[in-house]
């Protein structure tokens, strides 16, 4: 079964690709996903690492050197001085976040509603199962391009990145690529569009209300 790697260390981090960054040596948390995924973290920024590599991606070993390289041939290069701690483990399969009554009527809304996305959308089933987790909506556009949707009450960066996981497991189905994404909620935060525009990912605004039938229908797509 694949594992997480949690390795501690005084490192630096150099990153070459689309611009160049560096990490000055200090101590960090490199966690090493069983995606593939490599981030590192200090004791600061709550979630966000300082830098990473999506999957998928190599790692390579070497002399101290830790070389990750990605598909598009971008580089993080991690300079071990020393290890202070080295693990890994099995954690297996996250049943992922267990949504509330509200997400949860938004999806059985929107699945009975699917015409919402747009006209000749066709739903291929609820939570759809994938190896790190169910994603909330996958369903055709009138092109018979698959849709995967990702829904929350207030749409933050976050969703942007779980749905963005999705995206790049389900592409590698050749049954279903390629797969385009649909971030919906009933509030978008601009960081959260932003960063959807910037991954081809469409942003739905919804209305519970209005979904419910208590009011006009004021359902917005951008």
């Amino acid at each position: 079964m694949p594992t997480m790697r949690l390795v501690i260390a005084r490192c630096s981090v150099d990153y070459a690709g689309r611009l160049t960054a560096h990490l000055p040596s200090a101590p960090r948390l490199i966690l090493v996903k069983a995606d593939g995924s490599v981030s590192i973290h200090a004791d600061d920024r709550a979630y966000k690492p300082l830098n990473w590599m999506s999957p998928p991606c190599t790692l390579k070993e070497d002399d101290g050197t830790w070389t990750v390289v990605n598909k598009a041939g971008e580089k993080l290069i991690i300079t071990m001085e020393e290890v202070l701690h080295d693990s890994s483990h099995e954690l297996g399969v996250d049943p992922g976040l267990i949504k509330d009554g509200v997400e949860a009527h938004l999806q059985e809304l929107l699945a009975d509603r699917i015409e919402t996305l747009g006209e000749g959308y066709t739903l291929i089933r609820r939570e759809y199962p994938t190896a790190i987790g169910p994603v909330d909506i996958l369903c055709r556009d009138a092109d018979g391009a698959t849709v995967a949707v990702e829904l929350k009450r207030r749409g933050d960066i976050d969703g942007v990145e779980q749905l963005t996981r999705y995206l790049e497991l389900l592409n590698r189905d050749p049954h279903l690529a390629p797969v385009k994404g649909v971030f919906a909620a009933q509030e978008i935060k601009p960081q959260a569009r932003v960063l959807a525009t910037d991954r081809g990912i469409g942003c739905l605004v919804l209305d519970y209300n209005a979904m419910r039938g208590i009011e006009d229908d004021k359902l917005r797509l951008f």
